[in-house]
């Protein structure tokens, strides 16, 4: 006969069995009533659901997904996930803050600090980003094109040296990083934050964009990736922060002119003639910064590592590249750039409008559905869903760009009589849509040109193809999966004329 302790024993275990039991089924029961009549897994995998899947995520396999139909379910997690990969349920998230809030990532939130501007909806954000928009002015963009140019130089010099060095072809991912980070800080901060703080900041910003994932282990301890990039950008904040207290200094003297971004954003509160805000604190400023260094960091990397991959894989379209900086810059291919002169460079940014169509840096964009949306007339979403706005199917329809695949900046091209269609327009995502559309999108595209203006005039590449350099992985952002292995040499202006002269 079963003695009292084991009885109870076994009765315990029994309960806990029913409980666990009675859970499973109810998360299964809320997945399936969530998701309704949505493509996508029927059931859901015990509390982890699709948490693998999303470890390692995949072009390949997102298009699965996204082939599955307008709108699709997974579960992540205790997170109901719905994808939106058609151009119109996309470009409705977009564009519905009343019903979807900017998330990013589910961890962006914590990296970024949840006061930052980003997370910001409706009016306040409206005005919030008004006053940002004054660093963003044809003005300033001007200005920042000489600091852009100069540094872009020395980095190409260096990846020229770099390339003597070795008898084989490096992986490009990491000096692009770098030369975006140095030119990212110094345009933001000019003179204001000291050069071993870019470097302590470059060398730490990795753990961030390894941090930003779009699925991660959701608490903070120590040792995982939200726990490492939240002290990585505490490195970033303390820079950034010591950058605004220094440009206030400089620019509270008389007759002191802006030379970056955080000293324009001063110097315009300081007219007596501005309407706008005029009381942002410190912590504001910085943290906008961070924002702007988060945006541009990984997504510009992205463009400009896939630009170059695309450009000396087409000799044709560099040809062509070459071929206008010639007529742009005359006798003189190592005359300074300006903005005026990159307005010309029009068959370049066409080129650059199409890579980035190709390979957007940023294939969804996360947001929060902040209350109950009927969606259409079949389906609403659940507060509380993380609505997935899809970029790169919306980029890749054949119906809008006949072979998607393949790289032609003649579609940005107006060639009469058939400029541009309004199509095309509207499932160009790569920069957003709607009031959270990217402040910074012109910026972006400008240092891009930038960059392929100076590699075409300085530089000869190889490219060494490899089985993974069409394969793109995700780190955050897209990139090659053999981080687009390169080597630079030096080219002369003769060298370049007579090429182009045969």
């Amino acid at each position: 006969m079963p003695s009292i302790a084991a009885l109870l024993v076994k009765n315990w275990i029994l309960g806990v069995t029913c409980i666990l039991t009675s859970l499973l089924v109810f998360e299964q029961i809320v997945h399936r009533c969530k998701k309704r009549h949505l493509p996508g897994p029927s059931w859901k995998i015990p509390v982890i659901g699709s948490f693998l899947d999303s470890l390692h995520p995949e072009v390949e396999k997102y298009k699965k997904q996204w082939a599955s139909g307008p709108l699709s379910a997974v579960s992540v997690f205790n997170i109901f996930v719905v994808i939106a990969s058609s151009n119109e349920y996309a470009r409705k998230i977009y564009s519905s803050p009343d019903y979807a809030c900017p998330m990013l990532v589910k961890t962006a939130w914590k990296v970024l600090m949840d006061d930052n501007w980003v997370f910001m909806v409706g009016k306040a954000h409206a005005a919030y980003r008004k006053e940002l928009n004054v660093m963003f002015t044809r003005k300033a963009l001007g200005m920042y094109v000489g600091i852009q140019d100069v540094l872009c130089r020395k980095h190409i010099n260096n990846w020229i040296e770099a390339s003597k060095l070795n008898s084989s072809a490096e992986p490009i991912l990491f000096p692009v990083r770098d030369l975006n980070m140095e030119i990212s800080l110094r345009v933001f901060c000019g003179e204001n934050i000291p050069a071993h703080a870019i470097k302590e900041v470059n060398d730490k910003y990795w753990l961030i964009t390894i941090g930003l994932q779009l699925v991660s282990f959701p608490f903070a301890l120590p040792g995982t990736s939200m726990y490492n990039a939240i002290q990585a950008r505490k490195v970033a904040y303390k820079w950034l922060e010591l950058a605004v207290k220094n440009a206030k200094i400089k620019m509270a003297a008389e007759g002191a002119q802006s030379e970056s971004m955080i000293e324009t954003w001063i110097h315009t509160m300081q007219d007596p003639a501005y309407k706008g805000r005029k009381d942002f604190n410190d912590r504001e400023m910085a943290i906008s910064l961070l924002s702007f260094l988060f945006a541009s960091q990984d997504a510009m990397s992205s463009g400009v590592v896939y630009a170059l991959q695309h450009l000396v894989d087409h000799p044709e379209i560099l040809a062509k590249v070459r071929e206008e900086q010639i007529r742009v810059r005359g006798d003189n291919l190592q005359r300074p750039l300006t903005l005026e002169m990159l307005d010309e460079m029009t068959y370049l940014r066409a080129f650059v409008k199409e890579s980035l169509r190709a390979k957007p840096p940023v294939v969804l964009v996360p947001y929060a559905c902040t209350k109950t949306w009927r969606i259409n007339d079949e389906y609403t979403v659940p507060k509380g869903t993380l609505l997935a706005a899809s970029i790169y199917p919306s980029c890749h329809d054949p119906a809008v760009y006949p072979e998607p695949d393949k790289i032609m900046p003649e579609r940005w091209i107006n060639v009469e009589p058939s400029p541009p269609s309004t199509a095309s327009t509207r499932n160009y995502l790569v920069f957003g849509h709607g009031p959270h559309k990217c402040i910074g999108a012109e910026y972006a595209q400008l240092h891009i040109i930038l960059t392929l203006a100076n590699v075409a005039v300085m530089a000869d590449i190889e490219h060494e193809v490899t089985s993974a350099s069409n394969e793109p992985q995700i780190i955050s952002t897209l990139y090659p999966k053999d981080g687009c292995r390169m080597r630079f040499r030096t080219r002369s202006q003769q060298e370049i004329i007579h090429a182009l002269s045969k």
